[in-house]
């Protein structure tokens, strides 16, 4: 096998179904079709003729979604079998064996695991914790050489929340220019910040910027699989190319029920009611971690449906993870999957009940094995 086992996503598919508690969910608590969409919607959809459609995307779900994006229509976009397929499109579009890929870590790892495949080489450059995760764009430029092809980044950042900020981004842009590569920019998680007021996209801030968005983070619709990615309109047309090979195309109720999402007001109204859910956990993590004294502390995130713990007590992440869910029945991911033992990522767009319930197991299970 050519490929690294993808460690975050084997581990949540093997466990998270079959767990009592699963505080390892990514997004936020998923909708059901009664409670997203109207009847006169719901009619619609189950009249739908079951056909391939657009294998690049309908029309009217592409201008939608180019409505997101500065100085963007139908062309700029690919729609995908959600963003992972998107990850590995983009890769495979841009990249070339013998490539340089310098990547924002701590990060959703896929794209790393990718690059090592097609035979290039991944370098990291660090959001540092000890400064509320902030980006080392010393370090960044440290990595850039004639061989980089690509910036990899996460924003906002899965596992940390943090948010570049525009200076931040017109720095990474500056270095881009510099090199003549390109940045590609996992955002996911556009749209779920914390404080309501939606940040810039990458796209638009320089002519070598591809982008991916999706469904199931900061829209709560992971099992529609609807992603997609925005980029030159040349580039977007290779992409489809290899489309052609992975999907060919995603499903058609996704695409319609992607439709009636993704118009304004409806989008406004799915945004909010996450953003909401997210700042109520939020706040019931911070009163959790509190009566833990020292032993668990986080940076509190800005956009997203995490947050990424750091703890003291004298055990290996993954054996905590392993601990937690085969004697407790509650699932934590371990931050060994990210390459950072001594943290956890708990999701905190789970429903508010599950979340309480799952930090009381964690109290009494952390309290009983450490004596705190």
């Amino acid at each position: 096998m050519n490929i690294r086992t993808f460690d975050l996503e084997r581990i949540q598919s093997l466990y998270e179904n079959t767990v009592p508690i699963n505080l390892t969910e990514s997004g936020f608590h998923p909708y059901t079709l009664e409670e997203l969409l109207t009847p006169d919607q719901i009619k619609m959809i189950t009249s739908t003729v079951l056909g391939y459609g657009q294998t690049n995307g309908s029309i009217p779900l592409r201008q939608i979604i180019s409505q997101l994006y500065p100085n963007c229509n139908e062309d700029n976009i690919l729609v995908t079998n959600g963003s992972a397929e998107a990850n590995f499109i983009a890769c495979h579009t841009i990249l070339k064996p013998g490539d340089e890929v310098v990547m924002m870590v701590p990060n959703y790892m896929q794209i790393w695991g990718i690059v090592e495949e097609m035979g290039c080489t991944p370098k990291k450059f660090h959001l540092k914790e000890e400064h509320n995760w902030k980006p080392d764009l010393e370090e960044l430029e440290s990595k850039m050489n004639s061989k980089t092809n690509m910036i990899a980044l996460c924003n906002p950042n899965n596992p940390t929340g943090y948010v570049l900020r525009l200076e931040e981004m017109k720095a990474i842009v500056n270095i881009a220019k510099k090199y003549d590569v390109w940045i590609y920019c996992d955002e996911v998680y556009k749209g779920a910040d914390l404080d309501n007021v939606e940040k810039p996209s990458f796209y638009g801030m320089y002519d070598k910027v591809m982008v991916n968005g999706g469904l199931s983070k900061a829209y709560a619709l992971p099992g529609l699989r609807l992603g997609w990615l925005v980029g030159p309109e040349k580039l977007i047309a290779n992409t489809w190319a290899y489309h052609d090979y992975t999907s060919i195309t995603a499903g058609i109720l996704s695409h319609k029920i992607g439709e009636i999402v993704l118009q304004p007001e409806k989008r406004k109204e799915v945004l909010r009611r996450n953003i909401s859910m997210l700042n109520e956990n939020l706040k019931i993590t911070q009163e959790w971690t509190e009566k833990h004294g020292d032993s668990l502390e986080f940076v509190p995130p800005k956009a997203g449906g995490m947050v990424f713990i750091k703890y003291k007590y004298p055990i290996n992440s993954t054996e905590l993870s392993d601990w937690l869910r085969l004697e407790k029945g509650v699932f934590i991911l371990a931050g060994d999957v990210y390459g950072m033992d001594k943290h956890f990522r708990i999701g905190i767009g789970a429903e508010k009940k599950e979340l309480i319930k799952g930090y009381e197991i964690l109290s009494n299970a952390l309290n009983e094995r450490f004596n705190v």
